[in-house]
Formats: structure tokens, sequence, C-alpha cells
């Protein structure tokens, strides 16, 4: 038998179309499809401070630090068709709700939470300055909310069951899908209260002087269970792990580096990355220095950070808010 090159196989392969498939599947010749399919889509929510994080990491380049090949993001403004996109696959890596993510994990769908980057002190309920003085007044009354996201069924557990009181069935909601439009309702007097997130109460805030917190969900539930309730977090699609088996890590070490970032200077980096989020830079920066928009990055490669998911899970299958208890395999690490 004589010997036959690689170069000699491709070549006499490549009439019946073989040297395509082997390329394509990763056993030939670099080709164009492989180099794009290392290019991570992600996406972010406008208005936001979604957009500060993604562009401050991009400004910084603590992407291509840490060898992530990112496109550029697309920016939602519907947060129910940002999180669809995402389950559909329009886009690998999606910062969200932790718990949306681990509802669609549990229903079976292919991702995995990698980082946790700010806990719930940002979710919050306000309202004007002459209205209720706390949440069991507002029976009746209406509440504007985001009732598709995870911020609305995390909010919903704790006052549930730290005040017994179901925003659910003891207030009249009024469903928006955004959280900006929720504070907006109440500015124009069309609601009596408004469950939303910073940086929106801050712009609502800067707006409005007497407009005040009412309620804030992280707070609440920090005093309860002596932990912090997660809030938002980054997760990735199965699918795009496959493609590269370091993308978990890389992701959650970028993202790391950006909060690290930002806390170390919250003004530079509202001024080199806040611009495209939407929101005003003072606005912002308020967000920030009130300890409301907590970054706190969480590693799921640490054991006592995905304790502390599983300990929050556990607090959301007892509110039957998740079907069941999380498992290891939500994590990616």
């Amino acid at each position: 038998m004589h010997s036959t090159t690689r170069r000699d196989f491709l070549k006499d392969a490549a009439g019946s179309g073989l040297a395509l498939g082997l390329m394509a599947s990763g056993l030939g010749l670099p080709s164009r499809a492989m180099a794009q399919s290392n290019v991570f889509k992600w996406a972010n929510l406008a208005p936001g401070f979604t957009i500060l994080l993604s562009e401050y990491m991009i400004a910084k380049g603590y992407d291509k630090q840490f060898g992530l090949n990112l496109s550029k993001p697309t920016s939602y403004t519907a947060v129910t068709t940002y999180y669809n996109d995402f389950i559909a696959g329009n886009f690998d890596i999606c910062i969200g709700s932790w718990d949306t993510f681990a509802a669609r994990y549990l229903a079976g769908v292919p991702i995995q939470f990698v980082s946790g980057i700010t806990t719930a002190s940002m979710i919050g309920i306000v309202v004007p300055g002459d209205g209720v003085k706390n949440v069991r007044e507002l029976e009746g009354k209406m509440l504007a909310a985001p009732q598709s996201t995870g911020t609305y069924r995390m909010a919903r557990a704790v006052i549930k069951e730290f005040e017994g009181f179901d925003i659910e069935t003891q207030a009249k909601v009024q469903n928006v899908d955004n959280p900006a439009a929720s504070v907006s309702l109440v500015m124009a007097k069309r609601a009596d209260a408004a469950l939303t997130w910073e940086p929106n109460i801050s712009a609502g805030l800067a707006r409005v002087p007497d407009m005040r917190v009412l309620y804030n969900v992280g707070e609440a539930y920090r005093a309860k269970m002596d932990t912090e309730l997660p809030y938002f977090g980054v997760a990735i699609r199965k699918d795009a792990i496959a493609r590269d088996k370091d993308l978990a890590r890389k992701v959650d070490q970028a993202f790391g580096a950006a909060i690290a970032g930002i806390l170390a200077d919250p003004d530079a980096a509202v001024k080199l990355a806040g611009e495209k989020s939407g929101i005003p830079a003072d606005v912002l920066a308020m967000a920030i220095k009130s300890k409301r928009l907590k970054f706190e990055h969480l590693s799921m490669s640490n054991e006592a950070a995905r304790k502390s998911m599983l300990v929050a899970g556990e607090f959301l299958r007892r509110n039957a808010l998740l079907p069941k208890a999380l498992d290891e395999g939500f994590f990616g690490y």
C-alpha cells in the first residue's frame, strides 16, 4: 500500500463533496464557516443598565482579553421578545433575570447559568409622594408591572411570603412590556404604583423628586434570609458551549472583570459607556451609588455562589414559581 498525503486525500475527495463535509466538521482545513461559527451573538435590553455593561466590556476590551469573539450586541426594547429570541436560539449569550433562565432550564431548554452580576436590591416598587405607605395598602389599587419578567415573579414571591400580600390577586395589575413604562404610568397618574428595576427607579426619582421607593425586594429578602437574593445574571445556550468548551469560563471572567471595573470607578464607567444606555449619565451614577443597582459578580465556578442560587431556587419553588428544585446541571463553569 502506498501512503496518501492529507492534501491528496482532500483533493481526491473534493469531487464527491467529501472535503467540504470534512472541513465543516472541523476535520479538514480551516474554513470561513468554521471561523464564523466561533463568533458568539449576544444582546442587551434598552433602556437599561445591560447596555452599560455590554458597552463597558467592549470599550475596555475584556471580551478580547479573555478570548471571547463576540458580535455587536443586538438591542431589544421588549422584554418578552428579548427572552423569546434567546430561547429560540437567535443569540447565544443573554443577560437577564436568573429565575427566568431557571424556569426555562427546568422546562427543558438547553441553557446554563454562568454568572450572577447583580442582586435583587435593584428591584423596587415606587409610588408618588402622597401615595400608599406600605404594600398592603395596594389592595384594589393599580400596580403597573412587566408581568412576563422574572422581576415580577420574584417580587411577587418575596412580597407574598414576607408581607402576606399577593400583588397578583389583591392589587390590580396593569401589564407593561418595559420596566421604564411602569414608572411612566405612575408619573402620568395612570397607576398608583410601579414595579420596576434600576436604573428606571433612579430615572423616576430624578424627574419627580417626591416619588419614593415603597418597597425594595432585595432588602426585604436579605433581612429575612440573611443572604442576598441574586437577580440579573448571564446564561449561555448549550449549543454555543458545544462550539467552544471553554465558553462559560471566558464569559464568566469577562463579566467579572467588567463588574470590577465599574465598581472601582462608577463615574468613569458611566462616562465611558453609559451614553448608549438611554439613561442619563447622572441617573446611572445615582443608581450605582445608591446601592440599589448593586453589582456583585457570582461565578458559578464557586461552590458558595452555586449554593446561594440553589437556596434562592428553593425559595421560588416553595412559592410555586419554579416547578421543582434546581440541580447542578443548571450551572455552567
